[in-house]
């Protein structure tokens, strides 16, 4: 087993920051009790070699707990993430949520197959998003829009695990080794404080759950106060995949 801890709490530090043109934020929604989920999620998998991940888009998978009742527990499942997929549903003013789902950019994505890279950046400049932290588990945010506007800011941050292997003993996929990459083991909401056009904040993420991954990245996006949809995002491995080298910069 891996533990993040020490790997955030030695000297080294980290800094990740988008390009001034809009770094997409992809949210995938899944369960290990989904049958149909196993495509969605290898998808994912494969931006880990796409050279445009952290620079067009951030990738995340949220697992939901409405499946566990069915016969197995996803392991990695949270309410709130539940929660998080039935406000866009409510947004778009759909009446149910389903598995996979795709969402890009705060908008319901289905055309994920199209692109084996990922999405390209759109060319809308949004900003500069920076994240650091000085060899702990405590990082700081700022975020210089492109345009200024009189509104608040929030942060939102994730760990991701990588690597991370399951074999399903019940439900739709009995039987059966799940692979993951990009899973979102936590999510962090927090208000940030605007001073000459520049949002600024702080965060301490939870590492609890975050042993049994391989690689481990963190990603972050920001948002008008109250929103959904993402106006920037940023992120990179902390531990990467030994095949891509450590991308940390």
């Amino acid at each position: 087993m891996l533990s993040v801890t020490p790997v955030i709490a030695q000297t080294n530090s980290f800094r990740f920051q988008s390009p001034p043109g809009k770094t997409a934020l992809i949210e995938l929604y899944t369960s290990e009790g989904c049958s149909s989920c196993p495509p969605a999620e290898a998808w994912l998998s494969a931006l880990q070699d796409s050279p445009r991940l952290w620079k067009d888009f951030a990738p995340i998978a949220f697992h939901v707990d409405y499946w566990n009742s069915l016969g197995w527990k996803d392991p990695w499942s949270d309410p709130t993430f539940s929660e998080r997929q039935r406000a866009y549903a409510q947004s778009w003013r759909s009446e149910s949520v389903y598995t996979p789902e795709f969402v890009l950019n705060g908008k319901e994505w289905r055309n994920w197959l199209a692109g084996k890279n990922g999405p390209k950046s759109n060319g809308d400049r949004a900003g500069i998003l920076t994240v650091s932290s000085s060899g702990t588990n405590r990082w700081q945010v700022s975020f210089a829009p492109e345009k200024i506007a009189n509104t608040p800011y929030e942060i939102h941050a994730a760990m991701l695990g990588g690597g991370i292997i399951s074999d399903v003993k019940a439900g739709e996929n009995r039987g059966r080794r799940l692979n993951h990459d990009f899973v979102g083991m936590n999510h962090l909401q927090i208000g940030m404080t605007t001073s000459n056009g520049v949002a600024n904040g702080k965060f301490i993420l939870d590492t609890s759950r975050i042993n049994p991954a391989k690689t481990i990245a963190l990603v972050v996006w920001v948002t008008s106060a109250g929103q959904l949809e993402s106006l920037q995002a940023t992120g990179g491995w902390i531990i990467a995949p030994e095949k891509t080298g450590n991308s940390r910069r």
